[in-house]
């Protein structure tokens, strides 16, 4: 009964709705004694011939009003209890998606997609049926179960009772041991099940990939071997559920013979009436349901529990960051100084950055470079506040980071990610997605500025365009122009651009950046890349190996050192001679 008292703040929460819900079961339970006392009176007038049509009329009428009051009675209590059932799973799931937008990418390289989704299904339904049919189950057998035992050994004989309820104690202990099992079980098919999930959202996600290799067979193979153990585990479960009810069917039957043994037996010592032990036999019919409920309860409260287990581990997760006390709520604005001296991915030993420092004015851009590894994003991690622990300092405006509001700081900030991803909804919304009070006009102009304006233009529906999940149906480059335009209308005070321009050609690059330097001539710009071309015109170019700063400077600075990047820069160069080339050819 742990899983009760663990979700006691949600029955304080909705105890009116439980409390009436419940009194009606008691009022419904009350009334299913009245049938069997009915027949057993009936059938005493007719052994004595003394049954009356006046009589006879008068109980019909008795048994149709109880008819009629249960029905509205069951009406009623599904509405209350049902209807809180659900008020729980939304509460929990809404509870767990809030829970998830804090949390860190570190989290969510601890659980995958598959297992998330699994918590917010599976798990929170079987929770939400301990607060449905589980209350249910439990209120109605207990107020069933004791108003029937009560009922049989005081209108009828208390030494029939007890001998009819001798076999519940192998019920209870059966209950209890098969219970145990189950929890067990359960826990191991529902991590099958999210394992299972992994692997369908990892498929379908890399659909291209698999058929580009032509490996989808084997895809095929490794889905149907996830699914065979989700099988095998569910069958676990259900080797142990079917032992429930065959159990309860053996102690039912054995109280029934020794129900009608022993009725017979008094009947012939004159003790009972033929018409009382017939209602006797009714009334144990009516103890079915409670007996079957008991073990269908503990099936619900096995599952509950595991499932809420699973759930409450997901919840106590700490989040990384967190907002200060006093911390400003004010949109951060002017310049940026970094200063790190050291900082180490959780679970690992070795630092990715060390000594990382520079300081970039308001208005002016920064260009990081470096080979892939160096660090480079886990910089712009850290400028995005989604790590907090390390060694140093980083300042906006000349307040560290840390004392604004986590959606302050991250509010004056517009980042485009190497992995974009786009929302299966219009391109219209997908571009205005963080300013949806955003016109159709500024849509446009951003559009215009990051030169997919006509690309858009290009499409059946335009700008109402449905792009699919994660922008399916475009091109790499138009999936990038889309996620710049949708960090750029947001007009951000620091706009980060995490090698998002790399799908585009030279040609169109040259545009965007040329029209970002004069949209953006009093905002701060970082843009991290590997095509150097991207950075040439930035303020400060800082090379990034190994983690550490390498080189610094201007362009021609640092053209003029003769290190990594005018190397590198000679290389693209003659690439890019050659491409133009091969191209004229």
């Amino acid at each position: 009964m742990k899983i009760f008292r663990d979700l006691g703040w949600f029955f304080k929460e909705r105890k009116m709705y439980y409390i009436f819900g419940v009194a009606i079961l008691f009022v419904i339970a009350l009334l299913q004694l009245v049938p069997p006392f009915v027949i057993g009176k009936v059938v005493d007038a007719i052994t004595a011939e003394s049954l009356t049509k006046e009589a006879l009329i008068k109980w019909i009428v008795i048994l149709s009003v109880v008819a009629v009051v249960t029905y509205l009675g069951r009406y009623v209590w599904r509405v209350l209890i049902f209807g809180s059932d659900n008020k729980l799973q939304r509460t929990l799931r809404l509870r767990l998606f809030e829970h998830l937008t804090k949390m860190s990418p570190f989290f969510f390289q601890r659980y995958r997609t598959g297992d998330l989704m699994a918590h917010a299904t599976n798990d929170i339904a079987a929770v939400q049926q301990v607060a449905g049919i589980g209350v249910l189950t439990l209120a109605d057998s207990v107020l069933t179960g004791s108003s029937v035992i009560l009922m049989m050994a005081i209108s009828i004989d208390w030494r029939l009772t007890l001998i009819a309820l001798l076999p519940m104690p192998i019920m209870v202990v059966g209950t209890s041991i098969l219970g145990k099992k189950l929890h067990e079980r359960f826990h191991s098919a529902q991590r099958s099940f999210s394992k299972l999930n992994d692997k369908t959202q990892e498929s379908i996600s890399g659909i291209k990939v698999t058929r580009t290799f032509g490996q989808e067979k084997e895809d095929i193979l490794d889905f149907s071997k996830q699914t065979s153990n989700v099988v095998k585990k569910n069958v676990a479960v259900a080797r142990v559920d079917a032992m429930f009810d065959p159990m309860i069917s053996i102690v039912v039957s054995i109280s029934f013979v020794l129900a009608i043994g022993f009725g017979s037996k008094f009947v012939v010592e004159g003790t009972l009436t033929i018409g009382q032990v017939i209602a006797f036999v009714n009334y144990l019919f009516l103890l079915i349901w409670p007996m079957l409920a008991f073990g269908f309860l503990y099936n619900i409260i096995q599952r509950g529990s595991a499932s809420y287990d699973r759930i409450t581990k997901l919840l106590q997760e700490k989040e990384d960051v967190v907002n200060h006390e006093n911390a400003l709520s004010t949109t951060p604005s002017g310049a940026l100084c970094v200063r790190i001296h050291q900082f180490t991915y959780p679970d690992e030993k070795e630092p990715i950055l060390e000594n990382v420092d520079f300081k970039i004015n308001a208005g002016e851009t920064l260009g990081i470079v470096g080979r892939t590894g160096a660090g480079k994003t886990t910089l712009l991690k850290l400028l995005l506040r989604e790590y907090d622990d390390y060694e140093g300092e980083i300042s906006f405006g000349g307040v560290k980071i840390q004392d604004y509001e986590t959606a302050s700081l991250r509010s004056a900030i517009g980042y485009v990610p190497q992995d974009q991803f786009l929302f299966s909804t219009t391109i219209l919304d997908n571009i205005r997605f963080g300013v949806p009070e955003k016109t159709l006009e500024e849509v446009v102009a951003t559009a215009q500025t990051v030169a997919v304006h006509e690309d858009i233009e290009g499409f059946p529906k335009g700008y109402q365009t449905i792009v699919g999940e994660r922008g399916v149906s475009l091109s790499g480059g138009q999936k990038q122009r889309l996620a710049i335009a949708r960090a750029l209308i947001m007009n951000p005070e620091l706009l980060i651009l995490d090698d998002a321009l790399s799908a585009v050609d030279a040609k169109t690059e040259e545009r965007i950046l040329e029209n970002l330097k004069t949209s953006r001539a009093e905002k701060t710009t970082i843009i991290s890349a590997h095509r150097l071309s991207s950075v040439e015109h930035a303020n400060l170019i800082i090379v990034i190996d190994k983690g550490q700063i390498v080189e610094r400077g201007t362009h021609q600075e640092l053209l003029s050192e003769n290190g990594w990047y005018a190397e590198m820069y000679r290389e693209q160069q003659l690439e890019e001679h050659l491409e133009g080339g091969d191209g004229r050819e």
